[in-house]
């Protein structure tokens, strides 16, 4: 089974009261059911089993634009066996 780990941020930023947007994809990516949720100010991560990273993935775009995201900047990495914090 692949795991995968995916980085994104949502745009425009507001420095003074998280968007909308970014609200949306944050409670996408803690919903998900993924492992080493890590969210901030300018980022957020997530590892998991590779189709539920995927799904996140498609409902973060999609639900992250309908909320007013301009860009999403978003990487997805396979993670090897043994690596990241979640086995």
């Amino acid at each position: 089974m692949v795991r995968l780990r995916v980085e994104f941020t949502t745009e425009p930023f507001d420095l003074d009261e998280a968007p909308a947007h970014a609200v949306v994809g944050r409670e996408i990516i803690t919903g998900a059911g993924l492992d080493a949720v890590d969210v901030g100010p300018f980022g957020n991560t997530a590892e998991g089993e590779g189709e539920k990273v995927l799904s996140a993935v498609d409902v973060l775009l999609r639900k992250s634009l309908e909320a007013g995201a301009t860009r999403v900047s978003l990487q997805v990495n396979v993670i090897a066996p043994g690596e990241g914090d979640a086995t």
